[in-house]
């Protein structure tokens, strides 16, 4: 699953990420490898260091916890991000980022296509901005069926009512405005 739906209102949209069966997996695979040791004949030092490392490529390869929260009210969005990795690596100082964005700055929503190494193809949630940047709603592609994706993008815009058409008039005054602009001739 991309991204669950948390709690949606008509002023609010909650979505939630956690680690995927693939990363729990992974985890599990690693820090199974922290009992081989016990059978080794080396020294303890060597079974401790053959532990800290399994343990550190298993929480490594943990995929982040992320959560995006759409409110209205307050037009803003708040991309929060934590990572099991970073705070451990840190010492517990970091591991959360949170990006804050206005919702009056979004423009659109779309889909975009990533490799994922060793894996194919994957695909991310990626909002767009009226200065031209654009910011993934996850750190991490997600593999599976595109049809997932594309239905969190389209819950996004039909909350945020991109998928409004303009108006005739609307239509009529841009090109209007774009054929008298500077540099036209009459």
């Amino acid at each position: 699953m991309y991204m669950q739906v948390e709690m949606r209102t008509s002023s609010r949209l909650h979505l939630k990420r956690a680690p995927g069966i693939r990363s729990w997996s992974l985890l599990a695979g690693c820090a199974g490898g922290t009992c081989s040791p016990s059978y080794s004949g080396d020294s303890l030092g060597w079974k401790l260091f053959y532990v800290a490392g399994c343990l550190f490529v298993a929480v490594q390869n943990l995929e982040d916890w992320e959560e995006a929260v759409f409110n209205k009210s307050t037009g803003k969005v708040v991309l929060k991000t934590f990572s099991l990795y970073k705070k451990l690596l840190t010492l517990f100082r970091a591991g959360h980022d949170q990006v804050v964005v206005l919702l009056s700055d979004i423009r659109d929503v779309n889909v975009e296509e990533e490799k994922v190494r060793y894996f194919g193809k994957g695909y991310s949630v990626v909002l767009r901005f009226a200065t031209g940047f654009s910011h993934p709603l996850t750190q991490s592609a997600v593999m599976g069926r595109r049809s997932d994706v594309e239905a969190v993008a389209k819950l996004i815009t039909n909350f945020l009512e991109l998928h409004r058409l303009e108006s005739p008039a609307e239509l009529s005054q841009s090109s209007d405005s774009e054929a008298g602009g500077p540099g036209s001739q009459s």
